[in-house]
């Protein structure tokens, strides 16, 4: 079976329904319902989606890291900008391995019928994936500026970066789902 196939087998999925695009989603159940196998199988592909891009922007990332340390400056650095390094490295080694993880346990678990668990295994590797990147970027951000920007402006400004990913990357989606939330149980009152 290859990552776009799509059987699973789920006791009682002829008779169980649910709000299609999860029921957290806006407009829980404005839309046709989905079976529990439709529900799994939609997941599934949006994390195939989703993991392509964050796939290939890690990769990316990763590879010019790892170039960093053949470069003549690199002998220039000092201890701490040395610190940076390895760390941004290791995070962005860490990433790597969670950002692509879910292909691995797919790859293991294919044809076992587990897909419910497969994605679910899979959407907090993303999501922990997700959080080392953003800490990979914020480090990459500091080793770059320390030696380009004078003082602590190279700080403000990875903090400032930093802070932007935790607005957009968790507190608008946490948002939206409690937006959501309270506005399925004021429509169901």
């Amino acid at each position: 079976m290859t990552m776009t196939e799509q059987p699973v087998e789920t006791a009682g999925e002829e008779t169980a329904c649910c709000a299609r695009h999860d029921s957290h989603g806006p407009g829980a159940g404005a839309e046709t319902p989905e079976t529990p196998r439709e529900r799994v199988n939609r997941r599934w592909n949006e994390i195939l989606q989703e993991t392509r891009v964050t796939q290939t922007g890690v990769q990316i990332l990763f590879g010019f890291l790892l170039s960093v340390a053949f470069t003549p400056l690199f002998r220039e650095l000092g201890t701490l900008d040395h610190a940076i390094y390895v760390t941004t490295v290791v995070l962005g080694a860490a990433a790597t391995g969670s950002l692509i993880a879910p292909v691995s346990i797919h790859r293991f678990l294919s044809g076992q019928r587990m897909k419910d668990e497969v994605v679910e295994a899979a959407g907090r590797l993303m999501m922990c994936g997700m959080v080392l990147l953003a800490l990979t970027i914020g480090c990459t951000l500091l080793l770059i500026l320390r030696f380009v920007v004078p003082g602590v402006l190279a700080e403000v400004l990875v903090g400032a970066v930093m802070l932007w990913f935790g607005l957009c990357w968790y507190v608008l989606p946490l948002r939206l789902r409690h937006r959501a939330a309270r506005r399925s149980r004021t429509d169901g009152a």
